[in-house]
């Protein structure tokens, strides 16, 4: 009787040190992050098609902020979805947010998914896009954030039901879905290549406008196709030439609707776009021309 027991211990100790190897969270070497010297003004622009300040910004009378008070990144907004409650964290220089950080600690929460003490993220936070940012604009983003106001407070932890709790599980996760690689990866020309950049890496429009299967991981063959609205009822619509609600548009009137927020019919940007369209009016006319040609060259679905 022996045998068999000590048999059964030796299996279950090998699943259970394996099961610990593939989760464990994944992370950038100190020695690996490239030389560069920080580009406020840069980082900026990073700042502004990321839409950072859409979710981190602190809620001002139960709304989202505007103005001034999109640069108080004190977090608290709360995403319902099916997975349970996200609440979003304090991102401001302040103790209670990333104040402290070192560069490669907010690399890591950036492009790994892992906080400085070593905990995964959820991937509520879209860092599988900001994976395929270039380094030294993620460098840059934090060399912006370190100027904005600190912010006081500490927001609660999410709530979420099993398995979804258990936040180890998320290294497995990561293993399937958390790619470096672009979706479109034949671009011909410098402008495509910065369109793609923009919209598969820092905008992450992917995060809303394309599927996602059961685990949450996008479709990448249903690339900006449309999804469930996640902020509510109705639809993200797709945004390939094959969709409805830009596909007769021409390069020149989408670069125009992200500056502007009117359409060629002269119709206004509404919903969750409102927030995106502002952010990116803030970029040069060269990046939203960028944008747009890279979303004309998209297969038509």
């Amino acid at each position: 009787m022996r045998r068999p027991a000590i048999v059964a211990v030796a299996l279950v100790a090998v699943v259970l040190v394996t099961a610990w190897w593939l989760t464990s969270p994944q992370r950038m070497a100190a020695d690996s992050l490239p030389a560069h010297t920080p580009d406020v003004a840069a980082g900026e622009q990073v700042f502004w098609v990321g839409g950072c300040a859409s979710c981190h910004a602190s809620p001002v009378d139960g709304r989202r902020a505007k103005g001034e008070d999109k640069l108080r990144l004190g977090g608290g907004l709360e995403l319902d979805t099916p997975f349970g409650v996200f609440r979003v964290p304090n991102i401001s220089p302040h103790a209670d947010g990333i104040g402290g950080w070192s560069t490669l600690d907010f690399v890591n929460a950036m492009q790994a998914g892992v906080s400085p003490n070593g905990r995964h993220y959820y991937p509520s936070f879209p860092y599988t896009s900001y994976a395929k940012m270039r380094v030294e604009d993620v460098i840059d983003l934090k060399a912006f954030i370190d100027t904005l106001p600190a912010v006081e407070g500490l927001v609660a932890d999410h709530s979420l039901g099993f398995p979804w709790s258990v936040r180890r599980g998320i290294g497995l996760w990561k293993r399937r879905y958390l790619d470096t690689g672009f979706v479109m990866a034949d671009m011909d020309s410098e402008q495509l290549e910065r369109g793609r950049e923009l919209v598969e890496g820092a905008g992450h429009c992917g995060e809303c406008h394309t599927p996602r299967d059961g685990f949450g991981g996008l479709l990448a063959d249903q690339w900006l196709v449309g999804a469930p609205n996640p902020d509510g009822a109705g639809r993200v619509p797709n945004i390939t030439p094959g969709g409805k609600a830009v596909g007769d548009w021409s390069v020149s009137d989408i670069a125009y609707y992200l500056e502007s927020g009117f359409t060629p019919d002269f119709d206004t940007v509404g919903g969750s776009m409102v927030a995106v369209q502002e952010n990116l009016a803030k970029l040069p006319k060269s990046d939203l021309d960028s944008i747009a040609a890279y979303l004309k060259s998209l297969p038509a679905r």
